[in-house]
């Protein structure tokens, strides 16, 4: 292990998938001294989660990684429904040219991909993985906690953290040793899962096989394998989760499904597996926090899992580093449960609810889902707002935080646009630029809507010297005596009205956090003084 006996750090993160991996990229980005660690000797190198979401980009985009993630994926897959003989393409969801988005389409991209350039990026930043590495004990206080660390020699070391972050996963050894519940249950299916080569099916496309038995997938891969194929197993079907799967198996699945049409060869990797839905009764105990499949598990209906936990680390690693380096509100790092909860609740509905659809016995959902879905789903799906709609939800775009105690509408606020607690949307600047990219650097942004000569140049120069290194401020209409169009789509993304002026205060995660009108700045010192606590000498 790479610390001495009896050492400290900031932030202690457990485990290393991808929640993990951000956990510390982000903690590492705002110059938080973190330590992470894996009981696993190796990274993932099978496919396992698949899809990442437009939401997921945007937040990653900071990081500097979405752009090698999109050249490493496929963002561009169709779907293909199956029922019997019938082959129904439904019509694209995620490939609707979205104005506030730099990534309108879900992008398919191995896990293990994903797991490469997170670890390559927080490698970049001088913070390496402490693989074979396991939590053994914890204790805590209100104020900090001290883990008991093991390497695979046995050798034992006593870490005293600030605070300590579960990212280990469904069988979270964190959540335990915090003595926080982990309420839900298990669906009854049994599934299989397989990363392989099939002759005999449409390349460039997802496809999905639709029968009174159940589902099968069919994913476009292309490393470890061309293909991932996830199915149900009949519900009589007794083998257990721990059993192997050979490929005689897979092919008599794929058979029953797809009628005897495809040939199945050279898996790379198959397993079978069991699918939860449970939540975490809080996402934190003192000085102890979950994240990710340590704080909620569901299906994979929608492709939410792994976005929502790298999600939960973005939101949390910047609180972590603010409440590290301020006297801010404590309810700033409370409202890392009081976002993010609801949120993890959310997701379990959605997927619940429509895994439920995919795999009932019930007679009457059976008839829909094998005679009617095919025929009636690309119809529905082909109005343009019904699949705009569906894609902002499924996407994560329509996540917002207002009712959380770190958004306040201030005065005179907007009537359009985003409110406080929403994501901030992406708009083009005259420039050339975004405005995801002019908030991708770490720390807040103060966004100065409307001419910069009516602002009090003075009071901004004194708010940003007070905060300096965690705010900026930056004026939306271009610099004095610009044209008037220079700032007016930006403007117009953000509600304000030609000629008025409206301050965004956007937090480190791209969340509106306060929000006014006009050229009056007292309510936005009063929320700086609340969450950034006292100014800088």
């Amino acid at each position: 292990m790479t610390g001495a006996a009896g050492s400290e750090t900031d932030v202690l993160v457990v485990g290393a998938g991808p929640t993990g991996l951000t956990m510390a990229g982000q903690l590492a980005r705002h110059g938080v001294r973190v330590r992470l660690v894996d009981r696993a000797i190796d990274r993932v190198h099978e496919s396992r989660a698949l899809a990442v979401q437009p939401r997921t980009l945007e937040v990653l985009a900071g990081f500097g990684l979405a752009d090698e993630m999109v050249a490493a994926g496929n963002p561009a897959v169709r779907l293909i429904v199956h029922a019997g003989r019938r082959r129904r393409p439904v019509p694209p969801l995620f490939d609707l040219g979205l104005p506030d988005t730099a990534y309108p389409y879900l992008l398919f991209l191995s896990q293990a991909e994903t797991e490469r350039l997170l670890g390559e990026h927080l490698g970049a930043l001088g913070v390496g993985v402490e693989r074979g590495v396991e939590l053994v004990g914890l204790d805590r206080t209100d104020r900090a906690a001290v883990a008991t660390l093991r390497d695979r020699d046995g050798r034992e070391e006593r870490v005293s953290a600030r605070y300590v972050v579960g990212c280990d996963g469904a069988h979270s050894t964190v959540r335990r040793f915090a003595g926080i519940g982990f309420e839900g249950a298990a669906y009854p299916q049994t599934f299989v899962l397989a990363d392989l080569e099939i002759d005999g099916v449409e390349p460039g496309a997802a496809h999905a096989f639709l029968a009174g038995r159940g589902l099968m997938f069919l994913f476009p891969l292309g490393r470890p394998a061309s293909w991932r194929m996830v199915a149900m197993r009949p519900a009589n079907d007794a083998t257990p989760p721990t059993a192997p799967v050979h490929l005689a198996e897979l092919q008599t699945l794929a058979d029953a499904y797809a009628g005897g049409v495809l040939r199945l060869h050279d898996p790379v990797w198959a397993t079978n597996f069991r699918l939860h839905h449970r939540a975490a009764t809080t996402y934190r105990a003192g000085p102890v926090f979950l994240a990710g499949d340590a704080a909620h598990i569901h299906s994979p209906a929608g492709a939410q899992g792994m976005n929502t936990g790298i999600q939960d680390a973005v939101n949390l690693g910047w609180k972590l580093a603010q409440a590290l380096r301020t006297d801010a509100d404590p309810a700033l790092l409370d409202s890392y449960h009081a976002e993010r909860a609801p949120v993890g609740r959310m997701v379990l509905r959605f997927s619940d609810r429509a895994f439920t659809v995919a795999t009932t016995t019930n007679p009457l959902v059976r008839f829909a889902r094998t005679r009617l879905a095919p025929t009636l789903l690309p119809a529905i799906l082909a109005p343009r707002i019904v699949r705009a709609t569906a894609f902002r939800t499924v996407a994560q775009l329509a996540i917002h935080y207002r009712r959380s105690p770190l958004s306040t509408d201030g005065p005179h606020a907007p009537r359009t646009g985003p409110r406080a607690g929403d994501r901030l949307p992406d708009a083009l600047l005259a420039d050339g630029d975004s405005l995801h990219r002019l908030t991708a650097a770490p720390g807040w942004h103060l966004l100065l809507g409307g001419g910069p000569e009516g602002w009090p140049a003075h009071e901004i120069d004194d708010l940003t010297r007070l905060h300096r290194g965690r705010l900026t401020a930056h004026h939306l209409a271009g610099p004095v005596g610009a044209a008037p169009e220079a700032g007016d789509q930006v403007l117009r993304q953000l509600g304000v009205a030609p000629g008025a002026h409206a301050a965004y205060l956007v937090r480190p995660d791209g969340h509106v956090g306060y929000r006014a009108g006009g050229t009056d700045l007292t309510g936005l010192r009063a929320y700086l003084r609340r969450w950034f606590g006292p100014p800088n000498a």
